[in-house]
């Protein structure tokens, strides 16, 4: 396990995390990169999870699902451990439940199901017509002349471009409320050919924006004064390979927010138009009344 924060390399610093450290058979350890809220990244400690579990399926068989659920804000300052318990492996499938605590306490708890590659019948959605990501305005040319912690993070210290189509509402809300968004994503350099760590890292980057279409629907932005946000569960199906070094085309929207809970559902397309995963997440969104 190395420490995430030797490297000015974003992507190295990614890696770093992720790469755990056993401590038993079905037991890892894992450190955080650093936030500017001090809570560890939600996709952050997904990912680290699902790595975890891969680790102890058989050879040959790759995430195609999982369900979990964020118990408590974890301390980027504070190692997370990570037990996996092996619930099942059958002839073609290998079902992992892994808990990730901090100072015994549960953090996240996640459910995942590994498959065997296996031929079956082929059915796909047409991805919608969007800009192509070199027409589209990314987080770097947005903020990048900004002098403030979290536009540095978004702009220098993230690992990922991230490109909204038709504008990001990171400094503005979005006047028409539209009922969903597009935005391309990749990592900012090429990452090794191992498709568990890709489809992690998938689980990492879509955290970053799976409740950005409640905030766009609701006429809010990142910087509506007392807002908060958090996720409360997440829940993906990776239905082919995927990687995240290459563009991916997010097509996301909210079918519902109240209570002060809202749900973001995602499909991702690759750059060739073929849907590669789909994603839901159910969040906890806030805002003082008059807002």
């Amino acid at each position: 396990m190395t420490d995430a924060t030797t490297s000015p390399d974003p992507i190295q610093n990614l890696l770093a995390v992720l790469d755990l450290s056993a401590t038993g058979d079905d037991s890892f350890t894992a450190t955080s990169l650093p936030q500017p809220s001090g809570r560890v990244f939600g996709g952050q400690v997904i990912s680290q999870a699902l790595i975890a579990a891969g680790r102890t399926v058989p050879e040959g068989r790759l995430p195609h699902s999982l369900h979990g659920y964020f118990l408590r804000p974890g301390d980027v300052r504070t190692p997370i451990d990570l037990s996996v318990e092996r619930l099942r492996d059958g002839r073609s499938f290998s079902a992992r439940r892994t808990h990730a605590a901090q100072d015994g306490a549960a953090i996240l708890s996640m459910i995942a199901s590994f498959q065997e590659r296996q031929d079956g019948v082929e059915l796909t959605e047409p991805m919608p017509e969007v800009p192509a990501p070199e027409e589209v305005p990314s987080a770097m040319d947005v903020m990048g002349d900004m002098d403030h912690p979290v536009a540095r993070f978004w702009t220098h210290e993230s690992a990922f471009d991230v490109r909204h189509v038709g504008g990001a509402i990171y400094l503005g809300a979005d006047p028409t409320h539209a009922e969903g968004q597009q935005v391309w994503m990749r990592t900012r350099a090429a990452l090794p050919d191992d498709q568990l760590l890709h489809r992690a890292l998938l689980a990492h980057a879509c955290d970053q924006i799976m409740l950005e279409p409640i905030l766009r629907r609701a006429g809010l932005s990142w910087l509506t004064p007392g807002l908060s946000v958090s996720s409360l569960d997440h829940a993906m199906w990776w239905h082919r390979d995927v990687r995240v070094d290459d563009w991916l085309l997010f097509d996301q929207r909210s079918p519902s927010a109240q209570g002060g809970r809202g749900l973001g559902a995602t499909r991702v397309f690759d750059r060739s138009g073929t849907l590669v995963a789909s994603i839901a997440q159910e969040g906890m969104v806030r805002v003082p009344a008059g807002n």
